[in-house]
């Protein structure tokens, strides 16, 4: 453990650094990896994240010469972006690109216990971002990028061998809220849309031994890319291992339904989020006896289905959504269909990770809860 990675915040909590000594790049924590800090139950942790934009191999593995075409001064490239991608952790550009940091032991989290995660605060770290498109990946795999090919064997020596195609966008402020600027066209025209920054990877370490890549969502968490994941939102995780092994990583600040390109807006976040560990009766009285990762905001609950095929997706967030009702609500399996069918709405989380995801949004009014 990095003797100097977490540290008190002045906000109270603990302060955790993404560095090589706190991240994996491309991989999640399993059963045997080590915690990087410790947290109480209950206690507040502020995680400075690193987005793989501007650092994969794809990009020359240099953040600063990468973002210095775009006008970035080299000051204004994070030093933790620029120590990861100059570090000698593994990671090769097929492993996944997620500079993943973690793991954070939680005192007194058992398997069976719920993890939960309130997302208190999410401050972006600076005024741009990325979007990518990468050949084989993305909802128009096949058909995007348009132009050139990826050349097997390349490196981060030939970064444009990969035929990547990556969208430099700014952050402006405008009317008191912060926009996204994606420039487009030959008359200096821009597309301007609001951020909504999240995080799109958290979640608990499997109970395996095995390598776990990132990429691929399950009932650890982990890329889930659920939009809804704001601040004042909860994330509820079901617990795999002793002490929760908790992780976060893949910093957006926005993304559409489906994430069709294959990236959202990627860039780094200090995210300030609360942990806390629910136990039986308490744990069911608030979800339901979950076994994926299931989202709360202030206004809907959200079970998640995931699965390699769409259709599936959403039968697995259909049988989600019919058990938080059954168990939470007490509506019987058929009026709870009823009331989805009439009602809820189910939103695509992404289409691009392998394992895709389906979202079902409840309003708790519908239930007399605000």
């Amino acid at each position: 453990m990095s003797t100097i990675a977490v540290t008190d915040h002045p906000r109270g909590g603990i302060h955790l650094a993404s560095n090589p000594d706190t991240v994996l790049w491309g991989w999640l924590p399993n059963r045997d990896t080590k915690p990087v800090a410790d947290l109480n139950d209950g206690g507040v942790v502020t995680i400075d994240t690193v987005s793989h934009e501007g650092i994969l191999e794809d990009q020359g593995r240099d953040p600063v010469s990468w973002f210095g075409r775009f006008g970035v001064a080299p000051e204004d490239v994070l030093a933790d972006a620029r120590d990861v991608a100059a570090s000698d952790i593994p990671h090769d550009f097929d492993d996944g690109p997620h500079v993943v940091t973690g793991p954070i032991r939680v005192a007194g989290a058992e398997p069976g216990d719920i993890l939960r995660v309130d997302v208190l605060e999410l401050d972006i770290r600076v005024p741009y971002g990325v979007i990518t498109n990468r050949h084989g990946l993305g909802c128009l795999a096949g058909e995007f990028p348009e132009a050139g090919i990826r050349v097997p064997g390349a490196s981060h020596a030939r970064p444009d061998l990969y035929g990547s195609v990556s969208h430099f966008t700014t952050v402006d402020e405008i009317g008191g809220r912060l926009i996204g600027v994606l420039p487009f066209g030959r008359n200096g025209r821009s597309a301007r849309f609001p951020l909504a920054p999240f995080l799109g990877v958290m979640g608990v370490a499997p109970d395996t031994s095995q390598a776990v890549p990132s990429v691929p969502p399950g009932p650890h968490g982990g890329n889930i890319d659920v939009n809804l994941l704001n601040t004042g939102s909860t994330l509820y995780l079901p617990v795999q291992v002793d002490g929760a092994g908790f992780f976060v990583g893949d910093p957006h600040y926005a993304q559409g339904d489906g994430e069709v390109a294959l990236t959202a807006l990627e860039a780094p976040l200090s995210s300030t989020l609360r942990l806390s560990v629910l136990k039986g009766p308490e744990a069911r009285s608030l979800v339901g006896a979950i076994d994926r990762p299931m989202v709360e905001t202030d206004t809907h609950w959200v079970p998640i289905g995931l699965d390699v095929d769409l259709n599936e997706a959403m039968r697995k967030a259909t049988r989600a959504a019919i058990r938080f009702l059954e168990e939470t609500q007490g509506m019987a399996r058929s009026e709870a269909l009823a009331y989805l069918s009439a009602a809820a709405d189910f939103e695509i989380s992404q289409v691009v990770d392998a394992v895709k995801g389906v979202h079902c949004c409840i309003r708790k009014a519908d239930f007399g809860a605000f």
